[in-house]
């Protein structure tokens, strides 16, 4: 067997937060955001040996939406690619994986949104028991609202004061994000090839994601065991890390995530503004992976912990531990 393979994201990129993207095709979106990642890299529209890409049909709309996007990766000549129906996060699982079995040296991951073009809170029911929850059509927000409840009664969480307006009891319209249209790309690569495409890398030192039951009812809302196993599983928990950048669609969940992850008051938690800054759906996990990486590429961290979620009330968690090289050290 080949000895396992150092794997680091060299390069990311994704859209303005500012809601600037909502509107556009998911080509018109991704183009830009892919050439400014290639370039970053120093590759070629279709130079990558591996291309994985993340984002949802049911947001879009129309069936095998993805494939519209590949007139903005350049798939001529015949590309090796592939596609998850879920956060770009995953997508990056997958071409890691590609890298480390050898399969693969440089691997373009990209994931798109847009919920704007539907209504996310009709749509993400979709995601739940078709036959005793869906039918309900409880949204997201309504969920959260139950979690944060369920925070409030066991101590973890504050109740906010009655006066101030709310979006949902007990939430107010500030502890959600408004969703937006973006996308992200990052860039993986091996080795030498990483360390000849960046001056500091983000080594992936290990990655997990583990889920929990689909029905809300039948797990403990204050805690998150799928994302302390994969925290756990991807060696977070071997070291102290100083940065890190978590998928919280609402301000309860981070309090949660927080208690799952052993954070305390030394590690800087979503300096980039996390999910609440804007959350591209299908996108905001990716984006989060790639904020990590960022802050180790320009020396504002030296080990960092990214975390991505998909389902309700935290359903299914990614965890991954990036760290730079030793000071000093360019193995």
């Amino acid at each position: 067997m080949t000895p396992p393979r150092d794997v680091a994201v060299v390069a990311f990129a994704h859209s303005e937060r500012d809601g600037s993207a909502d509107g556009a095709s998911e080509p018109e979106m991704l183009l830009p955001v892919l050439r400014e990642a290639l370039r970053q890299a120093g590759l070629a529209p279709g130079e990558a040996d591996f291309t994985c890409s993340g984002s949802s049909d049911y947001l879009a709309g129309r069936p095998f939406s993805f494939t519209l996007t590949l007139d903005s990766v350049g798939a001529w000549p015949p590309i090796a690619e592939s596609h998850v129906e879920t956060d770009g996060a995953w997508a990056l699982y997958e071409a890691w994986v590609k890298i480390l079995t050898g399969r693969a040296d440089t691997a373009l991951v990209y994931a798109h949104g847009k919920p704007t073009a539907g209504d996310p809170a009709d749509v993400l029911t979709r995601q739940l028991d078709p036959y005793y929850l869906a039918p309900l059509w409880p949204d997201p927000r309504a969920l959260a609202a139950l979690q944060a409840r369920a925070l409030i009664d066991a101590g973890h969480l504050e109740e906010p004061p009655a006066a101030e307006a709310h979006a949902v009891l007990p939430l107010r319209a500030g502890d959600f994000p408004a969703p937006v249209d973006g996308a992200a790309a990052v860039v993986l690569a091996a080795g030498d090839t990483a360390r000849r495409m960046c001056e500091r890398p983000a080594w992936i030192r290990g990655i997990d994601h583990r889920i929990e039951p689909q029905a809300p009812g039948l797990r403990d809302l204050t805690d998150s065991p799928s994302t302390r196993l994969a925290a756990e599983r991807a060696g977070a928990f071997r070291a102290p890390v100083d940065t890190a950048e978590l998928h919280a669609p609402c301000t309860a969940q981070e309090t949660v995530l927080r208690r799952a992850l052993r954070l305390d008051g030394t590690v800087t938690v979503n300096p980039s503004g996390g999910a609440l800054a804007a959350d591209p759906v299908m996108v905001t996990g990716l984006v989060r992976l790639g904020e990590a990486a960022a802050r180790i590429h320009c020396g504002d961290s030296g080990r960092a912990l990214a975390h991505a979620t998909s389902g309700p009330c935290l359903q299914h968690n990614l965890v991954a531990v990036l760290e730079a090289d030793p000071e000093g050290e360019t193995r």
